[in-house]
């Protein structure tokens, strides 16, 4: 393994701006944050998300930003900070990976899919619901069918409340005591 030079001049040179001892840096310690982050990487599904690379240069591009809030005196210093940093970036990783609940197999079938898939409703659906609406339309009183008719429509409460006469709460009330009602009648769960 290389070492720098005198090591303290080198960083307080990339504290200063110097592109040329930031490389300088960035080669020799880089090296070691890909095999810190690579050594930990067992589970390959971890590996189609992010490889070592990707912690290695958010690690390294927080070690530049912050250079300068650093104590750093020789290179077993910057080893010791620059692995425990690696650590915690991959540790913060996995968890927001495990956070998302994220399966890259799924997520790949689903993008494959996504334009054959439709969101509508199936025929059977739509049929057994309009039957369904015709079962519970037919056993309501007329003031509670024209309740359900100005509900299908789209009309808010208020609306409905105006035209009909009475609060809208009530109106609602009495309209879902009447639709619990009929879903028992008929068997249903809810």
């Amino acid at each position: 393994m290389t070492t720098l030079a005198d090591f303290p001049a080198l960083l307080s040179r990339v504290r200063a701006g110097d592109q040329h001892a930031a490389t300088q840096l960035h080669h020799r310690f880089a090296p070691l944050v890909r095999r810190t982050v690579a050594g930990r990487m067992m589970d390959s599904r971890l590996r189609r998300a992010f490889d070592a690379e990707d912690v290695c240069q958010e690690v390294m591009a927080r070690f530049f930003r912050r250079a300068a809030e650093y104590t750093l005196a020789t290179e077993d210093d910057a080893e010791r900070l620059l692995t425990t940093m690696a650590r915690r970036k991959l540790s913060d990783r996995i968890d927001a990976e495990r956070a998302e609940c994220r399966d890259n197999r799924r997520a790949a079938g689903e993008a494959d899919y996504a334009d054959v898939v439709s969101t509508a409703p199936s025929a059977v659906r739509v049929v057994i619901a309009r039957d369904l609406w015709t079962a519970m339309r037919s056993r309501l009183s007329p003031e509670d069918r024209e309740l359900a008719d100005w509900r299908a429509t789209g009309a808010e409460w208020d609306e409905i409340a105006q035209h009909v006469g009475g609060t809208a709460e009530a109106l609602r009330k009495r309209l879902a005591r009447a639709a619990d009602r009929i879903a028992e009648e008929l068997g249903l769960d809810s």
